[in-house]
């Protein structure tokens, strides 16, 4: 929808430890990154790094933006633009920070800011795997296109954005999450203690006895492949449970949600050890009292990176049938399925093409008052 857009978006990725600032037009980046450190423990000077930083964009640039679009680690009021609450990387944002506020006062451009998370799933749904797999069916001969998508990125937490009839959907209180959904295995933990970097390394301490160890997501997942010493087995089981407990979070919201799953973020260079146990869980079977199977997801599940199953999931399964009482017939295509892909566009751009399209389509709706 805004690949093609000449307006200019300024972006920011806030890390506890650096902030980011870029420049976008058409969802690609312009300008080469500005980083300052983020001075988060001092609020005075992590804000005036931030002006210091967005100013220095601005200025790069040879025309004037049309907005600030950026994402905020949580918890925060964002239609407001106010942080504040518990922000580990951000302590001192948590007596509340009317952010949105002071910097449009500063730029005289509107201000949007969102969680990591939704801009995410925005950023796929506009410029990354929804219009590509759209593309994919139309080029298949396919008649069937998505409008819904869940976005979840896998990395230091479990995030999820939702898209909806192709808008982002922020609920009511800016508190769409899934990392407090149950966990699978662990009776009365929350699911993210299962899905995260941290997951990963405390089954391949549990499972190797090696509680000491040192290795990162990815030295685990070159152990699991054979590319360094350690358990090979401790590292395979690591991301097997990852992928079932991630799977069976995801099959809540993909039976409400009923569109395209997409999942991004660094542990995803693991796929292939994650995705067979995740798409498992996400085809699997419940009960009813009177011993029915009755399926976990009640539409097909397809894993989209697969070449084999992306043309069943293009085909479908076309049907004629008569109308009753005269001599018209009709064809549908009677599989409901969805899919899951990983990010095309890398969870860091997907969320700034997320910004960027965010910030353009608010412009557009109030422009259309």
């Amino acid at each position: 929808m805004y690949i093609h857009d000449n307006r200019i978006v300024i972006t920011l990725d806030a890390g506890g430890t650096n902030l980011v600032f870029g420049a976008m037009k058409g969802c690609e980046y312009i300008t080469q990154p500005v980083t300052y450190p983020s001075n988060a423990h001092d609020l005075d000077l992590c804000l005036d790094t931030m002006v210091k930083g967005f100013r220095e964009v601005i200025d790069s640039l040879d025309e004037k933006p049309v907005a600030i679009s950026f994402a905020f680690p949580g918890p925060a009021d964002y239609p407001n633009g106010i942080i504040g609450g518990y922000l580990p990387n951000f302590p001192s944002f948590r007596d509340g920070v009317a952010l949105g506020p002071m910097l449009q006062n500063e730029f005289g451009i509107p201000v949007f800011i969102n969680n990591d998370g939704d801009l995410f799933a925005c950023g796929e749904a506009l410029c990354g795997a929804l219009p590509d797999i759209n593309r994919r069916l139309r080029e298949a001969g396919s008649r069937k296109q998505y409008r819904n998508l869940l976005g979840y990125t896998f990395g230091t937490g479990f995030g999820i954005g939702i898209v909806v009839n192709g808008q982002l959907n922020r609920g009511d209180n800016s508190c769409v999450e899934t990392f407090c959904l149950p966990h699978k295995i662990k009776d009365g933990i929350i699911v993210e203690e299962g899905v995260a970097v941290r997951a990963v390394k405390r089954v391949y301490a549990e499972v190797s006895g090696d509680y000491n160890h040192n290795f990162e997501p990815k030295e685990i997942c070159e152990i699991a492949d054979g590319k360094r010493q350690g358990n090979v087995k401790a590292a395979r089981k690591a991301f097997a449970e990852f992928g079932e407990i991630a799977g069976d979070a995801i099959a809540i919201a993909a039976q409400l949600i009923d569109g395209i799953i997409v999942i991004g973020g660094g542990i995803t260079a693991a796929r292939h050890l994650i995705m067979p146990s995740l798409m498992k869980e996400l085809r699997s079977k419940l009960a009813t009292i009177g011993g029915d199977a009755v399926n976990r997801v009640q539409m097909e599940v397809f894993n989209l990176d697969d070449p084999d199953e992306f043309d069943i999931f293009a085909k479908g399964c076309t049907r004629t049938i008569a109308v009753r009482g005269t001599n018209l017939s009709v064809e549908y295509d009677c599989m409901k399925r969805i899919g899951v892909t990983i990010s095309r566009l890398g969870a860091s751009k997907a969320i700034s093409a997320g910004a960027y399209s965010f910030a353009l389509s608010r412009i557009d709706e109030s422009s259309q008052l």
